[in-house]
Parts: C-alpha cells; sequence; structure tokens
C-alpha cells in the first residue's frame, strides 16, 4: 500500500500546502490524513476544465448530479473513521472516486460501490493510475451494500439518506463504525453511529450538504 501518492502537473505544491493548512485551520488533526490529502492529485478526479479549481476547498460538479466533496468534509470523515484503525472499509457512493483514493493510502482493504454505472469505468481507471491495488469496485444499489464482503470494520458514506439504511447496520461489525451524512435537503447532519452488539449508538458532529441517496439500482 502506498502512503503518499506525487501528483502531476496541473498545480503547484503551494497551491496544496495551502488547501491543508486551511485544513487545519478548520480543525483537522489527523497528521497522515493531512499528507494523504496534500499528496492525493485531487486534479485527476475533475473534469479537465475545473482542474484549476481542484485544491479549493469547496465540492466541484462531476456529471450524472453528483459532486466530488469538498477536502474538509473528506479530511473530517477519514479522520472520524481512522479513529477505530479499521481495516476493511466500506464506502458507499464512489463517485470519481476520490474519498476512496484517500481511503486506500490509509486502510488495508477498501471496498466501494457506486450506483451509476457510467461513472465506475472512470473511477476505475483513476485507481489504476495511481497504483491503488487494495480498492475492490462494483456497480450496486449503495442502500444494500456489499453484503458478500461483509462484515466491515468501518462504512463510510458519501450521500445522504433520510434515513440510514438498515442493510448498511447490519453490515458493521460489533465495534464497528459508520459515518455517514443523514436527512433530507438543507437539513442534513454527519452522524457516526458505533455498534454496540445490537444496539447502535448515534453521535451527531455537525451539518453537511451531500447529495441525496438514492435506492432501487441493479444489483
Amino acid at each position: 500500500m502506498r502512503s503518499h501518492i506525487r501528483g502531476i502537473g496541473m498545480t503547484s505544491q503551494r497551491t496544496r500546502d495551502r488547501l491543508i493548512e486551511r485544513l487545519r485551520e478548520k480543525g483537522i488533526r489527523n497528521e497522515q490524513v493531512l499528507e494523504v490529502l496534500r499528496g492525493t492529485p485531487r486534479h485527476l478526479f475533475v473534469d479537465e476544465a475545473l482542474s484549476s479549481r481542484a485544491y479549493e476547498d469547496t465540492a466541484l460538479p462531476i456529471g450524472f448530479n453528483q459532486t466530488i466533496s469538498q477536502p474538509y468534509i473528506v479530511a473530517r470523515m477519514t479522520e472520524v473513521l481512522l479513529a477505530t484503525q479499521p481495516q476493511k472499509v466500506l464506502e458507499v457512493g464512489t463517485g470519481s472516486g476520490y474519498q476512496a483514493a484517500v481511503l486506500a493510502q490509509l486502510v488495508p482493504k477498501v471496498y466501494t460501490v457506486e450506483r451509476i454505472l457510467a461513472m465506475v469505468p472512470l473511477a476505475r481507471q483513476r485507481f489504476r493510475e495511481l497504483g491503488l491495488r487494495n480498492v475492490s469496485l462494483k456497480q450496486s444499489d449503495g442502500t444494500w451494500g456489499w453484503p458478500q464482503q461483509a462484515p466491515f470494520d468501518a462504512i463510510l458514506v458519501a450521500a445522504a439518506p433520510a434515513e440510514i439504511p438498515p442493510a448498511l447496520l447490519e453490515q458493521l461489525i460489533d465495534g464497528g463504525r459508520m459515518v455517514i451524512p443523514v436527512g433530507a435537503g438543507n437539513s442534513q447532519t454527519l452522524v457516526v453511529i458505533t455498534r454496540r452488539g445490537n444496539r447502535y449508538e448515534r453521535e451527531n458532529l455537525e451539518p453537511v450538504s451531500f447529495v441525496p441517496l438514492v435506492g432501487g439500482g441493479n444489483g
């Protein structure tokens, strides 16, 4: 597993360093997470026309009514997820592949599912280009998780359901945690769920804004 990937072209190291300083100012404390974000070429995950904005701390459109998450949110969710030192993580909502690429440099094995078929080969190609061989990707309805590979030490959900899908709760190990935005429209909260046997502890972190998690796709 490669812990640090050097980006190419497009952006200066100074631009990336500025982004990392901004994330520190916003409260991100995990230095490992910050270093991975500094070294991951975010401009490869957006359309070329937007690549000059890749290191701004903002979400950007990636087509199909989807977005690449704001770097702060990626850092925050990753930092929260890593607190339990997971070995095997499920991501729901691959999108461009940026969040999975960050996770893949920090945990031994990442499984990721994406509902929109056209996005899957693009993300897979980026993982290949970056030499990330510990990511498994498939097209599927994210509300189902990936039961064939369950259970997971941790689950990160990169889209917001109105209510947490039961299948995802069931696929967590005892003591595992899920980081997920919950709610509709402008009323979403980033939530941490920790499984304790058959109970699920819930902690609300902060207001967020994600695209909705849509069910009813193909398996």
